[in-house]
């Protein structure tokens, strides 16, 4: 009998595009299928051929919603798949408004650059659009937590809950006579909102993600941290601007917030929330009681803590108030959404803050500000920054390194071989060392690209 394959197509030597594809006798399952997001060279993978044909695809199965992991679909659908794609309810829900908004974006994308004429294609194409994304949407098969789910051709899937967002799942994979696990992203012990990443006994192959591989979150109350900052910025009368994930963090702050000012810690600053995707997720969180730790009435009450901003004209509005007040909006890292016009209007006065919440990858406008720049390029012309920036990475979504060798310890035997993906820099080749240090597995930094025959 033949021995799967493990190829890597994406989220190898970056944090973005993760797709892992497996394969045996002629049947492939892909496992993840993102968008490769941020630098120019890696947005340019999207639109190159697929590596395999998307037609011979059998079935796809997403770890979590995130468009680094899921963003990439339509185009897969496009391109000729029509299989399965297994998730778990939540992540199908989430897919819903992420997928939507993404081809949203690509057709606005697409049309602005015809009316400007700025492209070098004529005319100038969406990756994908509304249609491709709705297709794709109609082939979600969602699966329930801890049971074993048959994927056909002698193939089966489990899901466990991995933390990080609603509704994120590590998947393990048998087939072939070989387990491989795969642990999407993990999220954090202890997070106020999200389950602990739920152990893993045994496997034969391991995928790990490692994009803070390499560090160590602060140890600071995350309370804490976000009140010093917005009394700081509220001291000197000014506006505390937030690019937050829509999905994960934006929540994850409102709650925060809640907890602030049921404390009486934050009686009297105002508290928006500035996009339309942000509120839709915060809505799921009151349908998914079983996802996350919060009671339905804690729940409730959290995420009532800000005004909701409903459209253009309120969101101008807000632009224009120079009232003291914390404005939560996407995207987390500042590559689009109603936070640039928030940044253009607040990111030039040094009485103000952007205040970013988590991982900034590199090519992301929040990766050159954190990192000193002083000046960034929004809708076509330079800003210059004079606002304080911070950067609170205590809420990422992320498990740190620490936080995935107390995952990894939870095996109770090691893997024939663990693949560290979905970091950047320094930070795979950290954690390999820092798990054959101290667990003694054996380890490799796969390629993208690269293909490995699972034994």
């Amino acid at each position: 009998m033949s021995s799967p394959r493990l190829k890597f197509l994406g989220g190898a030597g970056t944090v973005t595009g993760s797709r892992h594809l497996l394969s045996l006798g002629g049947r492939k399952l892909l496992v993840d299928c993102g968008l490769f997001q941020g630098l120019k060279a890696l947005r340019l993978k999207n639109w190159a051929s697929f590596p395999v044909e998307p037609a011979k695809i059998d079935g796809v199965v997403l770890t979590h919603a995130h468009l680094d992991h899921s963003g990439y679909l339509p185009k897969l659908v496009r391109e000729g798949f029509d299989g399965s794609i297994y998730c778990t309810r939540a992540t199908a829900d989430l897919c819903e408004l992420l997928l939507m908004d993404s081809a949203k974006i690509q057709e606005s994308d697409a049309e602005f650059a015809n009316r400007h004429g700025f492209s070098k294609h004529h005319p100038a194409l969406p990756l994908y659009g509304k249609r491709d994304a709705l297709r794709a949407l109609r082939l979600l098969e969602p699966r329930a937590f801890n049971r074993s789910h048959d994927l056909g051709h002698g193939a089966t899937l489990r899901f466990r809950r991995a933390g990080h967002i609603l509704g994120a799942a590590t998947a393990e994979v048998r087939w072939g006579g070989r387990t491989v696990t795969f642990s999407g992203d993990l999220g954090r012990y202890g997070d106020p909102l999200m389950p602990d990443p739920e152990p893993v006994r045994a496997t034969d192959y391991l995928v790990v993600e490692s994009t803070y591989g390499d560090r160590a979150h602060p140890k600071v109350a995350p309370a804490d941290a976000l009140l010093d900052v917005i009394e700081r910025t509220s001291r000197r009368g000014g506006t505390v601007v937030i690019p937050a994930f829509a999905v994960g963090r934006a929540q994850e702050l409102l709650y925060l917030c809640w907890k602030l000012k049921q404390e009486g810690r934050l009686p009297l600053t105002p508290i928006y929330l500035d996009s339309p995707m942000a509120v839709n997720a915060t809505e799921l969180f009151q349908h998914h009681l079983d996802d996350h730790r919060l009671s339905a009435e804690v729940c409730a009450q959290a995420m009532s803590v800000a005004t909701y901003v409903a459209d253009v004209e309120q969101s101008k509005a807000l632009s224009h108030n120079t009232m003291p007040k914390v404005i939560i909006s996407a995207s987390g890292m500042a590559t689009g959404g109603r936070v640039l016009h928030h940044m253009k209007a607040f990111g030039g006065d040094p009485r103000n803050t952007l205040l970013f919440a988590g991982y900034q990858a590199a090519g992301t406008r929040g990766e050159a500000l954190v990192n000193g720049a002083r000046e960034v390029k929004i809708h076509g012309a330079w800003l210059p920054i004079r606002a304080e920036i911070e950067n609170l990475q205590m809420l990422s979504a992320h498990a740190d390194a620490d936080e995935i060798l107390r995952w990894l310890r939870g095996f109770e035997r090691p893997p024939q071989q663990a693949f560290i993906v979905h970091g950047e820099g320094n930070a795979p080749e950290a954690l390999k060392r820092r798990i054959e240090d101290e667990l003694g597995w054996a380890c490799v930094v796969p390629q993208e690209g690269e293909e490995h025959v699972l034994r």
